[in-house]
């Protein structure tokens, strides 16, 4: 067996002292590279922030609600014509008339008497034109035989015109007057109702047609009309022809058809709402004019509108947007329309679907193409 030398012992722990010293040296270079590519992973992580996304859901009663008030088809306030008093009447509130129908008689003395007072100065007015014609006569036979001049003879003659243009006039006036007695007896223009009744037998009557002062007040209330201030934002969904229920407070359980008849084609700018008249048929008596109704529009085809929670809208100088993640996990801003702001979801009519997927809560100084991580339902997002 053989040792070794002094030579080579001598040099032994050297060796040994350069090898743990390299081992050190290497274990500390893999343990510094080790950390150095687990801190870079840990920023490239922070620059990813974690978002939590929603996806829009369907509004429930997205139709579009709106108070309406209702005005029979036809509504005539009767005035009198005539002063006097009332005679008699013969129709009441409630009570149906047809056109032409008799409501009530004014009792007229002093018209009475201007009519016969004007037939009598007709009377003389025809004499005394008749008179003034068979003179005229007279002296233009007296004038073939040069018996008068023929100045005598015209001044017969415009006598005459005179009196029979006299004639004439006070004829139209007994005839005003006799027009103006049909006025005694007050008439329903129309087949209806009698919605208002303002008098009584005995009562004044004074010419007048200012508001109050009418006698009665007749209503055609087989057709209603429904008059509707639509906001401007919601203007462009409402066509002629369009469809709407209508609900009353005394028939909660019960809903109507109505129809778009025509539109004000402008914009109020006192309420930035246009007015819409709809129409409803009321063959039944069922509905009451003058009531105020709610009118329900249906939301239109392909418009049907969705809803998110305010924490996910971004507002800015750009107006409103959200922020929508892609297949790529890239966010990118989208402008969106608020229709109705229901408190814990804001309806939206254009801007987002159902499907897509909006970051709730963005992060402050979220842009167009930030790269985002969705995260699950126990993490939380970060800032």
């Amino acid at each position: 067996m053989t040792t070794a030398s002094p030579s080579k012992r001598r040099y032994l722990p050297a060796v040994i002292l350069i090898a743990v010293a390299a081992t050190i040296v290497v274990a500390g270079l893999v343990t510094r590279w080790s950390r150095a590519d687990q801190l870079r992973e840990e920023a490239q992580t922070q620059d990813v922030r974690t978002v939590a996304v929603i996806s829009p859901s369907p509004v429930e009663g997205s139709a579009l609600v709106l108070p309406g008030r209702i005005e029979a088809w036809s509504r005539a306030p009767i005035y009198a014509r005539v002063s006097g008093y009332l005679k008699r009447w013969s129709r009441d509130i409630g009570e149906p008339v047809k056109a032409g129908q008799v409501l009530a008689e004014i009792d007229t003395p002093d018209v009475d008497q201007e009519l016969q007072q004007a037939r009598a100065e007709l009377a003389r007015a025809r004499s005394d034109a008749a008179l003034a014609d068979t003179t005229a006569r007279r002296w233009q036979s007296l004038l073939t035989s040069d018996s008068v001049s023929r100045q005598e003879v015209d001044e017969r003659v415009a006598d005459h015109t005179a009196k029979q243009a006299a004639v004439n006039a006070l004829q139209a006036n007994v005839e005003r007057l006799q027009a103006m007695q049909q006025y005694r007896r007050l008439t329903a223009p129309f087949d209806g109702i009698v919605t208002a009744r303002n008098t009584d037998v005995g009562a004044l009557i004074n010419v007048g047609s200012s508001a109050g002062s009418e006698l009665f007040v007749v209503s055609d209330v087989r057709r209603l009309r429904i008059y509707v201030n639509v906001p401007q934002r919601q203007v462009a969904a409402i066509r002629i022809g369009t469809k709407a229920k209508l609900g009353v407070p005394e028939r909660p359980s019960e809903t109507f058809e109505a129809t778009v008849q025509s539109l004000a084609q402008a914009i109020d700018a006192g309420s930035g709402a246009m007015r819409v008249q709809l129409t409803v048929d009321n063959a039944d008596g069922r509905l009451l004019p003058g009531g105020f109704a709610t009118v329900r529009f249906e939301a239109a085809t392909g418009t049907q509108a969705v809803g998110l929670p305010p924490s996910a809208l971004i507002v800015g100088r750009n107006g409103v947007q959200v922020a929508l993640v892609d297949a790529q996990g890239r966010t990118q801003l989208r402008p969106v329309v608020i229709a109705r702001d229901l408190g814990r979801v804001v309806e939206l009519t254009d801007g987002v679907s159902e499907g897509d997927r909006v970051i709730n809560s963005p992060p402050d100084g979220i842009a167009n193409g930030d790269v985002v991580r969705i995260a699950s339902a126990a993490q939380e997002p970060t800032k």
